[in-house]
């Protein structure tokens, strides 16, 4: 009898689980709670996969022998509580597309970085000539991918969300970038939930795995000792020397896995800067020996590298004030590092939908680096409690051209207009990526 697989959301994770599983074979159906786009209707009636959107039903739902659910489904949903009452299977896109390969997966979890890092390391693999596909978390899913050919390395961004119902799937080689609190209102505003879903990315490797992780990071390390790691550990530091490992010292990146096999090179020859950036290039580089990459490669790779979009990008300069995109901080920390990296006085654009957000932990940042911050989100009183007293002024606004506007008035010269909002979009924007544009645009209107 033909199994039955059911797919809760209907986006590109969704619809790359459908393509595959009906290439495999499965009696496949589609619900999501909202609306499908349009892109991803035409595909699912080209492969005659029948799907609902603005409701669940629960009779064509739960006689699934396995359910696919979104990331972005929580388990606290009632439809997901009935499932899990009556023991169907319930798993992620990545944990169905993985039983359809044997190619290599490296796979990039973190809070911050790992956007950047998983398009760095798919840079390198491509540049070494191998077979490498990219996706998961970042553009394609991973499911499409395995769908329509065979590769021999993966390189997956992998959220919490994803991790959490992963099961049998292994990486190869798995890298947590780091772990400060985010997402909390998704794992009870309990910490040790989150981490324990960032280190599922261990969850069967053996003696012949890879795992790599930032020895810098407090939470990182204070939970090390809680897991039992049989993979090869190799971390990465700066400021203090490592091996096996990479470090950063005096100038000049180190990195091997072994004594006799040293890859160095100056940190003013990174691409990226900033620390943030140093710590994603030294995770990249030792997944470059890790496969037996060559030096002049992985040196070309870090050289070269052009970083992704909303991610501290550089829009214009107009009227000698730099303006800049990064969109894709959407958490307290990540913002930290982009103010961070500034080296002329800002203007910071921020705000949007809190997750429980702690701005203390930019206090002293914004104190250094920020003249003015420029709201823009529907309650920006978080902002205003936390930093009233360590800037010049704070404005509030309610669109991304206004907060361009806005800013580009009070900016003088030879400063810093940075969108870095340490909050999620969904108050005023579809995502991230859809503010982030949004802020383009209303740059190169000025």
């Amino acid at each position: 009898m033909q199994q039955r697989i059911v797919i809760l959301g209907s986006g590109e994770s969704g619809t790359g689980a459908a393509i595959l599983a009906k290439q495999k074979g499965f009696d496949v159906f589609v619900s999501d709670a909202g609306s499908i786009p349009d892109k991803y209707k035409q595909e699912l009636d080209a492969i005659t996969v029948p799907y609902e959107e603005g409701a669940h039903t629960e009779v064509l739902i739960l006689n699934a022998h396995e359910v696919i659910k979104s990331p972005g489904i929580p388990d606290t949903a009632p439809l997901i509580q009935k499932l899990i009452a009556q023991k169907t299977s319930i798993i992620s896109e990545i944990e169905f597309a993985a039983r359809y390969t044997n190619a290599t997966k490296i796979c990039i979890t973190g809070t911050n970085g790992k956007t950047t890092t998983t398009s760095l390391v798919h840079h390198l693999l491509q540049k070494a000539g191998l077979n490498v596909a990219v996706g998961g978390n970042i553009g394609i899913s991973f499911a499409r991918l395995v769908s329509e050919k065979e590769y021999d390395y993966y390189v997956l961004e992998l959220s919490s969300f994803q991790l959490d119902n992963m099961y049998n799937f292994k990486a190869e080689i798995g890298v947590i970038c780091n772990i400060t609190p985010d997402h909390l209102d998704r794992y009870n505003y309990e910490l040790q939930n989150y981490i324990n879903a960032k280190f599922r990315i261990l969850q069967n490797q053996t003696s012949d795995d890879v795992f790599i992780y930032c020895a810098d990071d407090e939470l990182t390390i204070a939970n090390l000792t809680k897991q039992n790691i049989p993979a090869k550990q190799l971390p990465f530091a700066f400021g203090h020397e490592i091996s096996p490992g990479a470090f950063i010292k005096n100038g000049e990146l180190s990195s091997t896995i072994d004594k006799s096999n040293l890859f160095t090179m100056y940190t003013n020859e990174l691409s990226l800067k900033g620390r943030h950036n140093a710590y994603n290039s030294m995770a990249a580089a030792v997944i470059g020996q890790v496969l037996n990459i060559r030096k002049e490669t992985i040196r070309e790779c870090l050289m070269d590298f052009q970083n992704v979009e909303h991610r501290l990008e550089k829009v214009a300069t107009i009227g000698g004030v730099e303006f800049i995109n990064d969109s894709k901080a959407t958490n307290v920390n990540s913002t930290w590092y982009a103010l961070e990296s500034m080296e002329k006085d800002t203007i910071w654009i921020a705000g949007g939908v809190d997750k429980g957000n702690e701005y203390a932990l930019l206090k002293e940042m914004v104190k250094e680096k920020v003249r003015i911050i420029v709201c823009m989100g529907l309650d920006n009183r978080k902002i205003h409690e936390a930093f009233a007293a360590d800037v010049d002024m704070i404005v509030n606004t309610s669109s991304a051209k206004e907060a361009v506007h806005v800013a580009h008035k009070l900016a003088k010269p030879g400063e810093v207009v940075l969108l870095s909002p340490a909050c999620a979009s969904f108050d005023l924007f579809k995502n991230y990526e859809d503010r982030g544009r949004q802020f383009k645009n209303a740059v190169k209107e000025l």
